[in-house]
């Protein structure tokens, strides 16, 4: 018997609505805020590449008590608090620029601050879904969920490119702020109950983390998962640092061309999430996480051939590969990871994983901006497309690569030495 549409499913809409509205906002503020940068305040390729680090650095400054907290908290209100926050820090950039005063100190005040109730927002949102959906369902709602941030990657770059043009890039930075409020009022209207665990059965933050380390470093997949994850992030890293360089001031190309490209690029994406449910089931579960990291990244080798001209179309086609490989990938190993992992330590695996995944980012900003200072945007881009190649490498020496399918969830003793997954404790 086929089972009800997730759209029918009131919580999840709620969900699913709000992420449409956030991540349209957040794909314009990606690309505003680097062009404030860039354009408005002439940042350096070092400058730009601190910028990128402190977008992310949050991961590795908060990244594990995080994932304690979430757990201890109700995930709704942890979603709603980081929204509320995120939407005054952005709405701050444009008030900073009509009274004159806009300045990089600030920029990286928002970025930091924003970046800090990302990780808050992220780790409560991965650990939140298998609350409102059946675990068995689990693919279909991170497969929708791709759809709206591969969708909004279509939608919000040209449209950013061309509030940029008309309104300058700080008053862009304004429509993501506005979008973070209205997802948090969606947020709000969620009525799932969620059953927060007692204060008597919390063992301490730094134990708790221990859990959470232990849980990661012990499954055989998850760490290899995480290895993988953590060294396309570097790479990736490395390209967020100098791609607003290299398109704008070595290749030259104006903010609405740049939003175009990376609106093309972005519907990859979506390509991505239409063709990650039936592809899974034609090649297997487990199988799609490592070919999608085997087959797609070699790509990126196009991009640092770009040019003005026909050949603006080897950046739009090395993007638009790798960003179908990249929600492909997402979607099977988030899904496995939410599968296979204990609810009550959802929130501690998760911050584990984007501790490790998600703080390389900042690193991987700082060697870009390092790179392009002394090396140049192009030959940056090039080592970045090299560094990506390595992705595949952990999960091809992994036990995923022997595995058609995932596993069924973890028994009720986990690796982390914990107690049973009581259902008590999940949402109703």
């Amino acid at each position: 018997m086929t089972s009800p549409s997730l759209f029918r499913h009131r919580n999840f809409t709620l969900l699913f609505g709000a992420d449409v509205i956030s991540q349209v906002g957040a794909q314009i503020s990606m690309l505003a805020l680097p062009l404030v940068a860039v354009v408005a305040l002439h940042a350096s390729p070092l400058e730009t590449g601190l910028l990128v680090a402190a977008e992310t650095a949050a991961f590795l400054l908060v990244g594990l008590p995080a994932g304690v907290w979430v757990d201890r908290m109700p995930r709704r209100r942890v979603l709603v608090a980081a929204d509320v926050a995120r939407a005054v820090l952005l709405g701050s950039v444009p008030v900073a620029w009509w009274l004159g005063v806009l300045a990089l100190p600030q920029l990286y005040g928002v970025a930091l601050g924003t970046g800090l109730a990302t990780v808050f927002f992220d780790i409560a949102y991965q650990s939140y879904l298998p609350s409102l959906v059946e675990r068995d369902r689990l693919v279909d709602g991170n497969a929708k969920l791709e759809i709206v941030r591969s969708a909004a990657g279509v939608a919000g770059p040209g449209a950013g490119g061309w509030l940029i043009q008309v309104l300058t890039a700080p008053v862009a930075v304004l429509a993501d702020a506005v979008s973070f409020l209205v997802s948090a009022l969606l947020l709000r209207r969620i009525d799932a109950v969620e059953r927060v665990p007692e204060r008597s059965a919390r063992r301490g933050l730094a134990k708790e983390i221990g859990e959470g380390l232990r849980y990661v470093a012990g499954h055989p997949i998850l760490r290899m998962i995480a290895a993988a994850t953590a060294t396309a992030n570097f790479a990736g890293g490395i390209f967020a640092a100098i791609e607003m360089i290299f398109l704008s001031r070595v290749v030259g190309l104006s903010a609405g061309v740049i939003g175009l490209l990376f609106s093309v690029a972005a519907a990859g994406g979506l390509v991505g999430a239409a063709v990650v449910g039936p592809l899974t089931r034609r090649v297997g579960s487990a199988r799609v996480i490592w070919l999608s990291a085997l087959v797609f990244p070699p790509f990126m080798l196009l991009v640092p051939l770009t040019e003005p001209g026909w050949k603006l179309a080897l950046f739009t086609l090395g993007t638009f590969m790798s960003s179908i490989g990249v929600v492909v990938y997402n979607v099977g190993q988030v899904s496995f990871r939410q599968a296979v992992t204990p609810e009550r330590m959802l929130g501690r695996m998760n911050a584990t994983m984007r501790f490790v995944v998600w703080g390389t980012l900042p690193l991987g900003g700082l060697a870009g901006g390092v790179l392009g200072e002394f090396l140049g945007a192009r030959t940056t881009v090039w080592i970045s497309a090299v560094l990506g190649m390595l992705f595949a490498v952990p999960l091809l020496l992994s036990p995923l690569r022997r595995m058609r399918d995932l596993p069924p969830a973890e028994p009720a003793d986990d690796p982390a030495g914990g107690p049973a997954d009581d259902p008590a404790d999940r949402t109703a």
